[in-house]
């Protein structure tokens, strides 16, 4: 059996002009999250943990932030064209392990709608997508509020 791993991460600015997106669900919450595009921070360490795992770059190759199409654009979109892509080489997603940290808001209410959104787009089983939400205790720039980042770690299979 031909497995490959990858891991992402991103960062991004929370601000109070724009939306909080999280895997494709809208948080409510004051901030939300600076970026080209929807600048869903959970989506795109997953992304680049997929592409990472073929060795196939990053999502800045694929959906460049000084190209005005991907301004705005809705970041399960992306997942799904990353998703193609790995498909394309005959590839799938088994699993994906991953975690958001922020300090606010309180993420465990909107795991289970994001797990299944994600697994939606990737045509795999919600059991398949693990998201897991976590604090910074307040230190560093995640700590003060400045920002939201995540972390995913993806397992692919040869089809």
């Amino acid at each position: 059996m031909n497995i490959r791993i990858g891991n992402g991460y991103d960062i991004h600015r929370l601000v109070s002009t724009r939306p909080l997106i999280l895997g494709g669900v809208n948080i409510p919450h004051s901030l939300g999250l600076l970026g080209h595009s929807d600048a869903d921070v959970l989506t795109h360490a997953i992304m680049d943990a997929m592409l990472g795992a073929l060795s196939l770059g990053d999502i800045g190759h694929y959906f460049p932030p000084n190209d005005p199409q991907w301004a705005g654009a809705d970041s399960l979109m992306l997942l799904s064209k990353v998703n193609q892509l790995i498909s394309d080489r005959g590839w799938q997603v088994s699993n994906i392990d991953s975690v958001v940290v922020a300090e606010r808001p309180k993420l465990k209410p909107h795991i289970e709608q994001i797990r299944e959104k994600i697994a939606g787009v990737l045509q795999i089983e919600p059991n398949q997508v693990g998201v897991k939400a976590t604090t910074n205790e307040k230190l560093g720039p995640v700590g003060r509020e400045e920002g939201i980042c995540a972390y995913a770690v993806v397992l692919l299979l040869h089809e």
